[in-house]
C-alpha cells in the first residue's frame, strides 16, 4: 500500500502517528473511466482520496438526466457520508477517466476515531471544513445553472 495520501490537502500537517492509523484503514484502488464508484443511497462505507484522474459528482434530474454537480481531482477528498448516519451516498461519482486512489474502510476510521478522540476531533475539523468548501461551490454553482441570487 502506498502512503500517497499523506499528501492530500486535508491530512496537511497531520501528526505522523495519525498518519499512520489512517494507513490502516488504507488501500491502493484503480477505476476504468466511465466505472460507477458510488452509486446514490448505496452504503457509504468508505471514502476515497485521489491520487490521479478525476472523478465527477453526479445528480438525476428528472426530465434532464445525470447532472455534473462538481469534478473533484488529485489530491481532493471523495465522500463524506461515511461521517453521517445513517451512512448512505447522496450523490453518484464515476471516474472521468482512468483513476487511482486510496480507499478507506470507513468503519476502521471511525472506530479509530472512537479509540482517539483527538484524531476524531482533528478529522471531523478538517471534514466540516470540505464539506463547507463543497457546499459553497455547490451553491454557486447552482446559481450559475438557475440564475441569480434572489436576496
Amino acid at each position: 500500500m502506498s502512503d500517497r495520501f499523506r499528501d492530500a490537502r486535508v491530512f496537511e500537517q497531520l501528526d505522523g502517528a495519525k498518519l499512520a492509523v489512517l494507513a490502516e484503514s488504507a488501500r491502493d484502488v484503480d477505476f476504468a473511466a466511465g466505472e460507477l464508484i458510488f452509486h446514490r443511497g448505496a452504503s457509504a462505507d468508505r471514502f476515497y482520496v485521489i491520487d490521479r484522474g478525476s472523478v465527477a459528482l453526479e445528480t438525476y434530474v428528472p426530465g434532464t438526466g445525470s447532472f455534473v454537480i462538481e469534478t473533484l481531482d488529485p489530491g481532493d477528498v471523495l465522500g463524506w457520508s461515511w461521517l453521517f448516519p445513517p451512512y448512505r451516498w447522496h450523490f453518484d461519482a464515476r471516474a472521468v477517466g482512468e483513476v487511482v486512489a486510496t480507499e478507506f474502510d470507513a468503519a476502521r476510521v471511525r472506530g479509530a476515531c472512537e479509540r482517539d478522540p483527538e484524531l476524531g476531533f482533528e478529522l471531523m475539523g478538517r471534514f466540516a471544513r470540505l464539506i463547507i468548501e463543497r457546499l459553497q461551490f455547490t451553491r454557486l454553482r447552482l446559481l450559475d445553472v438557475y440564475g441569480d441570487d434572489p436576496r
